[in-house]
């Protein structure tokens, strides 16, 4: 395995960095064997919808204020891929201007477009 000499410049050889790779590699593989194991016993699956609903719960707040925030945002972009979808652009820079400058502000549409 050829390491570029940026990382290799590191406290680990070579040999060490492959031993933790797959030592990694390992450590995933037998995890997701103890997942295939468990993942139909009744006692994991109500102690997992437990861990998410918790974290619903949790976070309801966040996902809402990002959804708020975020609004204008997914407003343009599905008007974007209508009128790009139907080759009317030219319509949507005329008839939505703050949408269109809201999707060239946030990249989803380059200025070379105009």
């Amino acid at each position: 395995m050829n390491i570029p000499k940026v990382i290799c410049d590191s406290e680990f050889d070579e040999i060490q960095i492959n031993k933790i790779l797959s030592d990694y590699k390992n450590r995933r593989i037998r995890d997701r064997i103890r997942y295939e194991t468990i993942k139909d016993d009744e006692e994991f699956k109500l102690k997992n919808r437990e861990r998410a609903k918790l974290h619903y719960e949790k976070n309801k707040d966040k996902r809402k204020e990002k959804y708020i925030e975020n609004n204008d945002l997914m407003k343009a972009r599905n008007s974007y891929y209508y009128y790009k979808k139907n080759d009317k652009l030219d319509i949507l820079q005329s008839k939505y201007p703050e949408r269109y400058k809201l999707l060239l502000d946030n990249g989803y549409i380059s200025s070379k477009m105009t």
